[in-house]
């Protein structure tokens, strides 16, 4: 039977449990180093500058700019879960971040203010209405400021293709084992991820789905927003090791200036 996805399941699955079932990719910190290096890398980044980590989740990249001397991060999130964790770490560590917790297509606040718009971390192909992730782009260009940079992080739907397994699974420490069933369309993917503890029986078990992008429809996109000097780098991926990290695998960067 195909995999029934539920089209508002983006507006749950982002909890404590995701942080446990994708910890090999949300919680390490040298990971999160090497993306952040890749970022500095690949935009003109000043610690003056102000930043937007637009579908931030629990802060992690704002984390890291703050620990690198950048005063004046935003991080936005749909996630209520997940920027109240974003934000004891902030309290503990007096990390100087504005939180905000937002639908990305309808952002509260006045345009052209930011230096830099990130959405890191396979944020856009979510919401299944077809014009969604250009109002998610959309919103970034508004908030940007003339001469703004943008960098968006996603699945390189190609390579996804190329390499695509049906099944896979991991274990986290001694007790609990994550099962992901994957089926693949033309422009999309999906999956239902089962979260199994050995002694507690089933934690978890959720359907989802993500649309697909190659470096083409990226650029199209970012053009079509209003973005120009875009640049796609493809097969990106900060894992150390082999392994299945289902949509954190392979990952392309979309890079675009706003005039």
């Amino acid at each position: 039977m195909p995999i029934e996805v539920d089209p508002d399941w983006w507006k749950t699955m982002f909890d404590d449990v995701y942080l446990l079932t994708d910890a090999r990719s949300v919680c390490d910190d040298t990971l999160t180093r090497l993306e952040v290096d890749v970022v500095c890398e690949l935009l003109p980044m000043k610690c003056g500058h102000k930043v937007l980590d637009l579908c931030g989740g629990h802060g992690r990249h704002s984390f890291e700019l703050c620990r690198r001397g950048f005063s004046s991060c935003t991080l936005l999130d749909y996630s209520q879960s997940l920027i109240d964790i974003a934000g004891d770490k902030s309290r503990a560590h007096d990390y100087p971040i504005q939180l905000i917790c937002s639908d990305a297509r309808e952002i509260d606040l006045p345009p052209n203010i930011f230096n830099h718009v990130l959405i890191m971390g396979n944020s856009l192909g979510y919401v299944p209405e077809p014009d969604a992730d250009g109002k998610i782009l959309s919103e970034a260009y508004r908030l940007l400021v003339p001469g703004g940079w943008l960098l968006a992080d996603v699945v390189d739907g190609a390579a996804v293709k190329k390499m695509f397994t049906p099944n896979a699974w991991h274990e986290i420490g001694e007790d609990t084992v994550v099962c992901r069933q994957r089926e693949l369309t033309k422009e999309s993917i999906s999956a239902r991820e089962m979260v199994i503890s050995k002694q507690n029986g089933l934690i978890r078990d959720r359907t989802y789905a993500i649309r697909l992008y190659d470096s083409q429809s990226l650029a199209i996109l970012l053009e079509k927003t209003g973005f120009n000097q875009i640049k796609i780098h493809t097969d990106f991926s900060p894992h150390r090791f082999e392994g299945d990290y289902g949509f954190m695998n392979r990952r392309m960067l979309g890079v675009g200036q706003k005039p």
